[in-house]
């Protein structure tokens, strides 16, 4: 189940060299099927078993509202230790997934300390995430409810999934749905942008109004002397 993403109507997804290149991270405990999601989307096919300390990056293609993308995918180790080079790849990330099991309540307790370290590299900035409830496969098992991960991903202002590694549900729709937030992003701050130069530019002219109302003020009295 999930809410659907915003969609972009930014331009700025391509380049002249190829497809826009984005760089996406994905983050949880470790026994979560982070990698398990990454290896299906790439992949198209299921692994249960994956080294939890390993951290290793992916890349894929596809087009995501008729615009191709490039994805650069770190899938990260469980530990939530703050390294250099973890501190490295929550600076350079463009979009994050902040993955728990649903049948793991303490990876889903552990995810607010992941965005937090987030939060804490990138000060407070606008992060495009997502989270995902992964294994809702193992539904009888289950020990965080599909509404406590809506309510957790509206707390952070994220879309929300529930997916399954290992039927495919909502692998793609999570990977192409953080490259969204990204364009979202993007498009959001070249609007303003936009809005802030018109403003300057506004302010430019009513300022050169201004200094050409004063000259001629400066001359009338002049003027009225040598009549």
């Amino acid at each position: 189940m999930s809410t659907t993403p915003k969609v972009s109507t930014s331009s700025t997804a391509s380049s002249r060299n190829g497809p826009r290149v984005y760089k996406i991270v994905i983050l949880g405990e470790g026994g979560v099927g982070k990698s398990a999601l990454v290896i299906q989307f790439v992949s198209h096919r299921f692994t249960d078993y994956h080294d939890p300390t390993i951290e290793d990056s992916y890349q894929q293609q596809a087009r995501i509202d008729g615009e191709p993308a490039q994805l650069d995918i770190l899938d990260t180790a469980g530990q939530l230790e703050f390294t250099t080079v973890r501190e490295q790849y929550m600076r350079h990330g463009e979009g994050f997934i902040l993955c728990y099991s649903i049948t793991d309540r303490r990876s889903f307790d552990e995810l607010l300390a992941h965005k937090n370290l987030i939060d804490r590299v990138r000060c407070n900035e606008n992060t495009p995430i997502i989270v995902a409830g992964n294994k809702c496969d193992l539904e009888q098992k289950r020990k965080v409810s599909t509404e406590e991960g809506r309510r957790l991903a509206e707390q952070l202002g994220a879309p929300f999934f529930e997916t399954s590694a290992v039927n495919r549900q909502c692998v793609d729709d999570v990977f192409h749905g953080i490259v969204r937030e990204v364009r979202q992003k993007e498009y959001d701050e070249l609007v303003e942008s936009e809005r802030l130069a018109k403003k300057r530019l506004r302010k430019k002219r009513m300022h050169a109004l201004f200094s050409r109302l004063n000259i001629f003020k400066r001359k009338s009295p002049t003027a009225s002397s040598g009549d």
